[in-house]
């Protein structure tokens, strides 16, 4: 373990546990606007495809890779200014920005107008998440951060939750373009909110040592020098991608699944699909971030390998749960089985950017975080649902609405190397740990 990690955490500004739970309730508000807006697309895409008469592979495009290549680039010069500067202010403005660009997609005439929209959305998101994360990781002390960080990202599932009922209510009722422009704009008036009350933390070792202030005046190279001597970061940053992979592939596909092999059957009426993704994804996944943190906190107080054994043991449970879910006919027996899947999925996100934050020093989180993300975006949300759309096109002269189902079930093997890796991951741990 490095010396460094024998050095107690020292306490930033006192705040009350009011206002920090405040913080931490306002963040996650700005992350749920941030999944209704990446998210409003999957529950819209087969009106968009009918209307705009695209191909599964288009969808793929700009459900992911589109979105995913300016997210992640933009994302760690980002982060990188975010761990010199005012991280309440760029959230803020990042929010306006996709707000704005989700509104301006429902006047797309075409794929080329949609995707330029998709990347505006992009580059707005790109400065959520990591100056969210460190904003989270000074407000909170490092025995309860996986927690803080789990609840925030129960905010991907309230979006879920909130963004694909109303999406599928307001597509039936007003058309996609008017749920992409009544789901924008109120972001933007939340902006104003959050920007008014919310204050920038103080920041974790900012004072501590000359060498942390060093490290702040780091080039690029020099920072990514810094994470590639973490063999755990290393580990888990590819182990997140591929995990994501896998749920990205799952997740943006699942509409167009239900719509394609369980309407036609009766098993699900079309207008009650939207209610049935928002509950089962957004309630079982808020279940399994909530309990993965819990438990990655509870267990790792003494053992951090358990911030990685969490993510890994999940998933192994979730294969056969997903395997009856791909191939099931019986609608309600695949829907179960999806939401013990989608619960156990999802346990990693909170223990993952916790102990990740963990291994660097304070000054470094936010670029952490945007190489975590990247991964896990170019990887997970680029790849995932483009390498879906792709084989599903490949598939469909000779299988039908059959494609999509082999084309979504043929991520599964990706998800298996991602347990090995987290489980690499976990035995590098301890030496690699700051705090």
């Amino acid at each position: 373990m490095s010396t460094e990690a024998q050095t107690k955490e020292p306490e930033i500004t006192p705040v009350t546990n009011l206002y920090r739970n405040y913080v931490l309730l306002m963040l996650t508000s700005v992350y749920v606007f941030n999944f209704i807006d990446r998210q409003i697309l999957v529950i819209l895409q087969e009106s968009i495809k009918a209307d705009l008469g695209l191909s599964d592979t288009q969808l793929g495009l700009l459900s992911g890779l589109s979105f995913a290549v300016f997210y992640v680039t933009l994302g760690i010069p980002i982060a990188r200014y975010a761990d010199r500067s005012n991280r309440k202010n760029i959230v803020g403005i990042s929010l306006i920005v996709w707000s704005a660009m989700t509104a301006v997609c429902g006047y797309a005439q075409n794929f080329f107008h949609l995707l330029l929209a998709r990347i505006g959305v992009g580059i707005g998101e790109a400065g959520a998440s990591p100056p969210s994360h460190s904003m989270i990781s000074d407000y909170f002390p490092a025995e309860k951060r996986a927690t803080a960080l789990s609840i925030y990202s129960v905010g991907i599932y309230i979006g879920i939750m909130i963004g694909f009922p109303l999406g599928a209510w307001l597509d039936s009722n007003y058309g996609w373009r008017i749920a992409f422009i009544a789901l924008g704009l109120p972001g933007v008036i939340f902006a104003l909110f959050f920007l008014i009350s919310v204050k920038e933390p103080s920041r974790r070792f900012q004072k501590a040592s000359v060498e942390s202030n060093k490290k702040a005046s780091k080039s690029f190279r020099e920072l990514l020098s810094v994470l590639w001597s973490k063999k755990s970061f290393v580990f888990l940053a590819l182990a997140v991608g591929l995990h994501t992979f896998t749920t990205y592939g799952l997740g943006n596909w699942l509409a167009s699944f239900l719509f394609r092999l369980h309407e036609p059957t009766g098993g699900i009426d079309r207008g009650s699909i939207g209610l049935t993704i928002g509950l089962i994804l957004g309630g079982g996944g808020a279940i399994g971030a909530f309990l993965g943190g819990y438990i990655a906190d509870k267990f790792g107080k003494n053992d951090k390998t358990w911030y990685f054994k969490i993510s890994a043991y999940s998933a192994v449970v979730a294969i056969p749960f997903l395997l009856i879910f791909y191939f099931s006919t019986n609608t309600t027996l695949a829907l179960g089985a999806l939401a013990i899947a989608y619960a156990c999925l999802n346990t990693f996100l909170g223990p993952s950017i916790a102990i990740s934050h963990s291994v660097v020093p304070a000054d470094m989180r936010a670029f952490t975080s945007a190489i975590l993300f990247f991964t896990l975006n170019l990887i997970g949300l680029g790849l995932g649902p483009l390498f879906v759309g792709v084989i599903s096109d490949l598939l469909a002269d000779s299988m039908g609405a059959e494609s999509l189902r082999w084309a979504m079930a043929s991520t599964l093997p990706v998800g298996l190397v991602a347990i090995v890796l987290f489980l690499k991951a976990a035995k590098s741990v301890d030496e690699d740990l700051v705090v």
